[in-house]
């Protein structure tokens, strides 16, 4: 208690930051999960629980792009806290009465549900560039690593939770205990987050919500096409062809989808011992193209071997675990040169642009995974696949190489 009493300020503010957001993702993958078992055990088509996620998805989008402009208006703390609370308001809307559950009433819950994450994890990214000092990119490169792998291992872990809960608790009771303590976090974090942190020395204008810098932009665009090509494939296809072809019963695609996400966070906490593996030099543009180009081979290397019936289950498997470390690694990688890239007076602005694109990319892959599965089948999902990474690839090369910091806004 004593060291953590005596820690650098904004160690103490990192910890707090990460606290706040370790939290909230716990809580967001478990309401998933919750979220689908319950309705569907009430009865719910696969189709209607799906729709629930919709506002989600699309609030995500233009809550990252006003979310910035909010961060750098307000500071990240205040964006950080409105989180939080909305996500307490969020899971509060689920304890009416089953009568009132309706579809409307849920995908209300879960828009503020994605307003509310995106608000808090955009916050969060942010808040890291104000800590460390312009000079130490390396630490600046881990934290934001150990930041962004953390969080989609407990997003996994959200998952295991929010089954447990449901067993445990029912769906009333699993929601009630996780509003009452991420109310508890809540005020602690008001409390204790420092005040006006990331705040902007001049109030920004809302037409700066689109970033005017060459390399966020292209940042930006190869993002949206990196997490299509995740989504394309993952969020609809891949469950439900392991479902129909594999005949896995929904508890096993639901622990094996969670391992998966588990997994990818780890790798994603160590990608700087990775890509730093030969070199001391934080990661560029031409790092950011190397990696997606190793990542295309990978759904384009199952399409043709799935396509000719090759060892289906190994394939499907084998690959799925090796574009979850080479994903990992390019996400990681992206995560840290926006923050890098981002402007130091408002960066919540061109981080909030940034995510505001990434939250494209899951609604396009989201989207066409559903309709491109069953149209053309898993194949031409990761044909799709390949095809985004490489665009990711190929914008990548318009980003700065060997550089620390842009030289122009």
């Amino acid at each position: 208690m004593f060291k953590l009493v005596n820690l650098p300020t904004e160690i103490k503010q990192y910890l707090i930051i990460t606290g706040n957001y370790w939290a909230f993702t716990l809580t967001d993958g478990a309401l998933r999960m919750l979220v689908v078992l319950h309705f569907y055990e009430l009865g719910y088509s696969p189709l209607q629980i799906a729709m629930l996620f919709l506002f989600y998805e699309i609030f995500g989008v233009i809550t990252n792009l006003i979310g910035g402009w909010l961060g750098a208006s307000l500071g990240l703390n205040r964006t950080m806290n409105m989180g939080l609370g909305l996500q307490v308001v969020a899971l509060s809307m689920l304890l009416v009465p089953n009568t009132l559950l309706t579809i409307p009433w849920v995908m209300a819950a879960q828009a503020l549900s994605g307003i509310a994450k995106d608000l808090n994890k955009m916050s969060a990214k942010s808040a890291i560039k104000i800590l460390v000092p312009k000079e130490a990119q390396s630490q600046l490169y881990k934290w934001v690593a150990i930041l962004t792998g953390s969080k989609n291992t407990l997003k996994g872990a959200g998952f295991f939770l929010g089954g447990a809960l449901l067993t445990v608790l029912g769906f009333k009771g699993a929601i009630f205990y996780m509003a009452s303590l991420l109310v508890i976090v809540w005020i602690f974090s008001l409390m204790a987050l420092k005040q006006d942190l990331g705040k902007a020395t001049a109030k920004p204008k809302f037409s700066e919500l689109f970033s005017k810098s060459r390399a966020i932009n292209y940042l930006s665009a190869a993002r949206m096409f990196l997490f299509g090509s995740r989504d394309v494939w993952f969020v609809v296809a891949l469950p439900v062809y392991l479902d129909a072809v594999f005949h896995w019963d929904h508890w096993t695609v639901g622990g094996f989808m969670a391992l998966w996400v588990i997994g990818y966070g780890i790798v994603q906490g160590f990608a700087p011992k990775i890509t730093q593996k030969k070199t001391s030099k934080v990661p560029d543009g031409k790092s950011a193209f190397v990696w997606a180009v190793a990542l295309a081979i990978i759904p384009a290397s199952m399409a043709v071997m799935m396509s000719n019936q090759y060892h289906l289950v190994e394939v499907l498997i084998g690959g799925l675990m090796t574009f979850g470390v080479l994903f990992a690694i390019n996400s990681s990688l992206h995560s840290y040169l926006i923050v890098s890239y981002a402007s130091d007076d408002g960066v919540s602005l061109d981080v909030g642009f940034y995510y505001m694109a990434n939250a494209m990319g899951r609604l396009m892959g989201t989207v066409l995974s559903g309709w491109v599965y069953q149209q053309f089948g898993l194949v031409a999902c990761l044909w799709i696949s390949a095809i985004f990474i490489i665009l990711a690839a190929a914008l990548s090369l318009g980003l700065p190489q060997h550089k620390i910091a842009l030289e122009h806004r």
